[in-house]
């Protein structure tokens, strides 16, 4: 989930970017607007740097193990990471260039939204993507193992085919609704755009259809649970497992619709709410590679062995010689 799905800021490149009244007192968006930026793009970089080394991490134990790099679950994982990595990356690029004014192009202002809006929504589609695996593998483990073949990477590119031809037409649209001259010229504050009912209604779309597929697939596999019995070890930790999952998804779907409802305005009071919903979804941002990654069993005691190797605690025990 990303509060990237929709544009926050107001529609347009200059007039949006002048002054306004709110409450009778007079200020200058644009000031706000710049110091904004310049807090979430700090905000963005300890995400990436935290999110890219547990990212990098989990890849590398995954890449390494022949058994890990067949299974549907681990494939949608790392994909789901790469994602969150270049998200925040691209925060970073993006609010950057907002916050140091560098006058880029419109256009360009455009690209680097829209790549970090494509990714973003790869994050829930592809959370969306390993609920239903999880739901298959539970309930339907025939068609989990069907789905385990050839389908899991037809299913990939269908899912970021859509999203990126759906976000590639958007941005035709606005392109041709702007004079060439207004694509090409050089906006200090970096303007982000798609504002028009069309573009809303489809980010909206986007954002509640994958929601909507993992909460019915974490629905049935609780059906499932309590089929199965309540006093059954591993349905429990799974059932701990799914609550925690859906912990994490309210951390990326509330902030993001509050400061859909908020907009933009003056003053230190909304924009000290804007800032503390943003810091709530940075934060799962953040810790969805720990809760998603290194909460499964498996790549927690691959990493631990890999850490006795780093250590060199295999060497010494393997120069004992047998016991």
């Amino acid at each position: 989930g990303s509060h990237l799905f929709l544009s926050f800021s107001p529609p347009g490149a200059e007039p949006a970017l002048k002054t306004m009244n709110v409450s009778s007192e007079h200020c200058n968006i644009s000031d706000w607007l710049r110091l904004e930026a310049s807090v979430k793009a700090s905000v963005y970089l300890v995400a990436f740097s935290f999110a890219t080394f547990i990212t990098v991490l989990i890849i590398t134990i995954v890449s390494q193990d022949l058994k890990l790099r067949k299974e549907v679950r681990y494939i949608l994982l790392c994909h789901h990471l790469l994602c969150i990595s270049s998200y925040c990356g691209l925060g970073v690029i993006f609010q950057g260039m907002r916050a140091l004014q560098t006058h880029s192009p419109l256009l360009i202002c455009w690209a680097v939204f829209g790549a970090q809006l494509s990714v973003g929504e790869g994050i829930l589609f592809t959370l969306a993507l390993m609920a239903l695996n999880t739901y298959l593998a539970i309930c339907w483990p025939l068609k989990s193992l069907s789905f385990a073949g050839s389908l899991k990477y037809r299913i990939l590119a269908g899912t970021w085919t859509t999203i990126i031809l759906k976000n590639v037409g958007l941005f035709l649209i606005e392109v041709t609704n702007s004079t060439p001259v207004a694509v090409f010229k050089s906006e200090p504050l970096c303007p982000v755009t798609l504002n028009g009912i069309s573009a809303r209604a489809t980010g909206m779309i986007f954002l509640f259809l994958p929601l909507f597929i993992i909460l019915i697939s974490y629905s049935l596999i609780f059906q499932e649970g309590r089929r199965a019995g309540h006093f059954n070890r591993s349905n429990i930790k799974a059932r701990k497992t799914v609550l925690i999952h859906l912990v994490q998804i309210s951390l990326h779907v509330f902030p993001t619709l509050i400061i859909i409802g908020l907009g933009k305005r003056c003053g230190v009071s909304f924009f000290a709410l804007n800032l503390v919903l943003f810091g709530v979804f940075a934060f799962a941002q953040c810790f969805n590679p720990l809760v998603y990654g290194l909460w499964n069993r498996e790549l927690r005691s691959r990493l631990y062995r890999g850490m006795c190797c780093w250590l060199g605690f295999g060497h010494t025990r393997s120069s004992r010689g047998p016991v």
